[in-house]
């Protein structure tokens, strides 16, 4: 989920897709339907992947672009929506500065325009949603949390489901007009009056950790490489097993 940076190539439209292999490893065509704004710098974007195989909430896919001089940038962005059986999939990007493939997005791409993407990739990460989810995420690392939140939602599940979600401040949050009781967000520099501005602490994880004593937790924690050490040390000191702590990290 890394963006390297440099100027933005004019990307042009891909070529043929890939008919070979297995679903999840064969590239195809997406098609961008919709846009969405959600923060000064983050954007929704929404592909129409008609053989999309399907995924499990917190996977990922792979996406490629290609230059008109045939360069191509190839990057792994988590996926945002639930899986729907719609052949849409969604996806959540921060405008990294100077970024090739994020600049593109939020600069060139225009509705109708297609790339290429294969996935969906990497089942660690994945939540079936048969098990209780404990949710910890800062910045654009609430993308694939989100997927498991809007799942538990759409599939009415049952499974106990809480996160806890870390932005700089409110206009800064991902989601905010999405974000139900299942979540608590935490503001570093700014907050809303009578809220307190800080890191993610123990008071934050502690009282979930109580609703699922023994354990019972299977925590996700996706972020920054110091965001996901720093919430994997408060999961631990809170008692929860290091060996049902998953992390993905970016940057």
């Amino acid at each position: 989920m890394t963006e390297t940076t440099t100027s933005v190539p004019r990307f042009a439209v891909p070529g043929r897709i890939a008919v070979n292999g297995r679903a999840a490893a064969t590239w195809q065509t997406a098609t961008l339907t919709e846009i969405r704004r959600e923060t000064p710098h983050a954007a929704t974007f929404r592909l129409a992947v008609p053989r999309w195989a399907g995924h499990l909430p917190g996977q990922h896919l792979q996406l490629r672009l290609t230059a008109e001089d045939g360069y191509t940038a190839q990057r792994h962005y988590s996926i945002a929506s639930a899986p729907d059986g719609s052949g849409h999939i969604e996806l959540t990007l921060d405008h990294v500065p100077d970024g090739e493939v994020s600049g593109w997005f939020h600069t060139v791409a225009r509705l109708g325009d297609t790339i290429e993407v294969r996935g969906p990739l990497s089942g660690f990460f994945a939540w079936a949603g048969d098990r209780p989810a404990l949710l910890l995420g800062a910045g654009s690392g609430v993308v694939p949390l989100m997927s498991m939140v809007r799942h538990h939602r759409a599939a009415g599940l049952t499974v106990p489901l809480r996160m806890v979600v870390s932005a700089r401040s409110p206009e800064e949050l991902i989601y905010a007009s999405e974000l139900g009781a299942e979540t608590t967000a935490v503001f570093t520099r700014s907050a809303p009056p009578g809220v307190p501005v800080g890191r993610m602490a123990p008071a934050h994880v502690a009282p979930l950790m109580a609703e699922q004593p023994d354990g019972g937790w299977e925590a996700y924690v996706c972020g920054s490489n110091g965001f996901a050490e720093h919430a994997s040390r408060l999961l631990v000191a809170a008692g929860q097993p290091v060996e049902r702590i998953r992390i993905e990290r970016f940057g």
